[in-house]
């Protein structure tokens, strides 16, 4: 029993394994991988306990190879060297497969020591990582490598894992443990896509469960929903509420109330989203603070960035910063209007020849109309600019932007004006 229940009742078979129909299904690409036996460089991508350990391990016992586990928090250059030597030893005949779990924390020189040997086929790289793998990992990793992104698991598929959970534990304490109905779908809603959060909350249910006179456990809902509360408010992120939280906030900072914005950040702090958290505040400085203080964004990814870096609960004090200062901010939604209108027309009118002069070509052909590419040269001229044509012709004219009424759009707004002469 000194085995956490999770580690014990990791699958064996495919078909124990939960979640990722997108990638394990009858047909979809990772499982024809395992299945082929011919494994190559892959990268899981997704948020933490979705099986992607999980699968490493079953890939690993499949292949026949022999498998090492690293932890980018922790492990060294050294670390990885003594597993390199692995590869010249028996215990590498059959090859050697390394899962680096958290590959975000390993530094670039670390990630560097690794590529000879995921080139030369010496070493199998199984990594995963809770973050966008293009942001986090060396591009040469990823160039050696197949990404793979792993989504929360429903609480559907999740259910199956549960009762798997709750036999093992009556069988490792020879006793029925009856479950109260409702048991298995409360612990499923209750830890939103989590396996690994499910199968312990299993091991606390059978723990705390009431015994019986002959000895059997009696798992309540009441004992259920104390041990689950806060896995709800943790774990929910695929639910209607978690996107109802995240436009509670955005609407709240782009109505400028930042004890309502500090409220719903202090929800999804709570709950340990710090991700979901993360890149709303990113979209939210472009989005709605924009042209008004363009170092909204630039205050704001520092301050994410720090959050990363820092973790819970220090990450509450950045982030807390991030978001009073953009629901204090100005406001303007002028740069995300002006997109828009020219995606309007890109998707309208597709394709359109623009002028001569902004070629990337300086010789004309025979049949030009007009012979010499006549670009002017704006650095030539006073204030760094000159009047030319820039639109193709059929869009000549046309007006994406609308400086907003703020102080930073409406000062540049005159500086232009004085320089143009009102063109």
């Amino acid at each position: 029993m000194s085995i956490p229940l999770a580690e014990r009742i990791r699958p064996k078979t495919l078909e124990e394994i939960v979640g990722q129909p997108h990638l394990m299904g009858e047909g979809k690409p990772l499982r024809r991988i395992i299945e082929s036996g011919t494994i190559p460089n892959l990268i899981f991508y997704g948020p933490s306990g979705v099986g992607k350990t999980t699968i490493a391990r079953f890939i690993a016992e499949n292949a026949n190879m022999t498998m090492y586990k690293l932890n980018g928090t922790s492990a060294s250059v050294a670390d990885i060297k003594n597993i390199i030597a692995e590869t010249e030893m028996l215990g590498g005949v059959n090859g050697i497969l390394l899962y680096l779990d958290e590959i975000q924390y390993l530094n670039k020189k670390q990630q560097q020591s690794l590529l000879e040997y995921i080139e030369n086929g010496k070493i199998t790289l199984i990594s995963s990582t809770t973050e966008n793998p293009y942001f986090y990992v060396y591009n040469a990793i990823i160039s050696r490598s197949t990404v793979f992104e792993f989504k929360p698991v429903t609480p559907e598929q999740i259910q199956p894992a549960i009762k798997r959970a709750f036999d093992l534990m009556a069988k490792d304490l020879d006793t029925t443990v009856e479950l109260e109905e409702g048991v298995v779908e409360h612990i499923a809603r209750g830890c939103g896509g989590d396996v690994r959060k499910s199968i312990n909350t299993v091991e606390l249910c059978v723990l705390s469960a009431d015994s019986g006179m002959g000895g059997e456990l009696h798992v309540r809902m009441e004992v259920v929903r104390e041990l689950t509360q806060r896995s709800n408010m943790r774990y929910d992120r695929e639910g209607d509420e978690h996107y109802d939280i995240l436009s509670a906030l955005q609407k709240s900072i782009r109505g400028s109330d930042e004890n309502a914005a500090l409220h719903y950040a202090a929800r999804l702090i709570e709950a340990g989203d710090i991700i979901s958290l993360c890149r709303r505040l990113l979209v939210i400085a472009s989005e709605d603070i924009g042209l008004a203080y363009p170092l909204a964004a630039v205050v704001t990814k520092s301050c994410v960035d720090s959050a990363l870096q820092l973790g819970l609960p220090e990450a509450r004090i950045p982030l807390a910063e991030a978001v009073i200062m953009l629901a204090t901010s100005p406001k303007s939604n002028s740069a995300e209007s002006a997109i828009d209108a020219a995606l309007a027309d890109v998707k309208s009118s597709g394709a359109l020849d623009f002028p001569r002069h902004l070629q990337n070509k300086h010789f004309d052909g025979e049949d030009a109309a007009v012979k010499g590419q006549h670009y002017l040269y704006p650095h030539d001229f006073p204030n760094h600019w000159v009047q030319q044509q820039y639109l193709p012709d059929a869009l000549k004219g046309r007006v994406y932007y609308t400086y907003g009424e703020n102080k930073a759009e409406q000062a540049a707004k005159a500086y232009w004006q004085k320089i143009k002469g009102g063109k």
